[in-house]
């Protein structure tokens, strides 16, 4: 009984509180707006009769919430395409060229910038492609992230062709070593990123499916 009662909480309690989160958020955006449009559809007498268990009052503050929301996404919209447009463009420029003349923070802020800008415009299989590689010692693995081909004048010094991996720590998977890797060394798995994530976040208690660990 205890287990069937810990797997239905494992199953209830996310849903539970993402329905909870939704309703507050829906509430804390239509309140303010929610009394007007409530009264102008009273007094357009909409659904005098009700529909189905639900009275009129209930009918029009449910049609009144979702079309506050529909009303708030469009002006957020609207709002985003206007600003992006004829002020934004603008201030972005300002404020970058404004942080590339700091000594210091134009280095850290160049850094990032181009990280930035390489993961989301670069190859979108970008730290797709899950390994397993001999680390630290021989004998001893580890899952890592392919992120791109190693430097030119990195794998001419080493003679050989060296890619440049990213092994994430546990549970903190966002701090990790980038180790070039020769090519031969690394196991390449039919495994997803976010499956490899979950497994070192977990600890290893997370076990991706086995058909999904394969070696290719």
């Amino acid at each position: 009984m205890k287990k069937y009662f810990v797997t239905g909480l494992v199953i209830f309690l996310p849903l539970a509180v993402t329905l909870a989160i939704l309703r507050f958020l829906i509430l804390f955006f239509t309140k303010p707006f929610a009394g007007f449009t409530t009264h102008l559809f009273l007094q357009w007498n909409l659904f005098p009769n009700g529909l189905f268990v639900f009275s009129q009052e209930q009918i029009i503050e449910y049609v009144s919430r979702i079309l506050i929301l529909v009303a708030l996404i469009c002006f957020t919209i609207l709002l985003g395409l206007v600003t992006r447009w004829f002020f934004m463009n603008s201030l972005i420029k300002f404020c970058d060229q404004a942080l590339l003349r700091i000594p210091i923070v134009n280095t850290l802020y160049k850094t990032a910038q181009d990280i930035i800008k390489t993961l989301f415009s670069s190859d979108k299989n970008t730290f797709e492609q899950v390994v397993m590689l001999s680390f630290p010692r021989p004998g001893v693995y580890v899952l890592g992230l392919i992120a791109t081909e190693a430097p030119d004048f990195c794998s001419k010094a080493a003679d050989k062709n060296l890619i440049s991996v990213l092994v994430p720590t546990t549970p903190n998977p966002t701090t990790g070593f980038l180790l070039m890797v020769p090519k031969e060394e690394l196991i390449y798995l039919d495994m997803k990123a976010k499956d490899a994530i979950k497994y070192i976040v977990s600890c290893g208690v997370i076990i991706p499916k086995e058909n999904d660990t394969e070696a290719l």
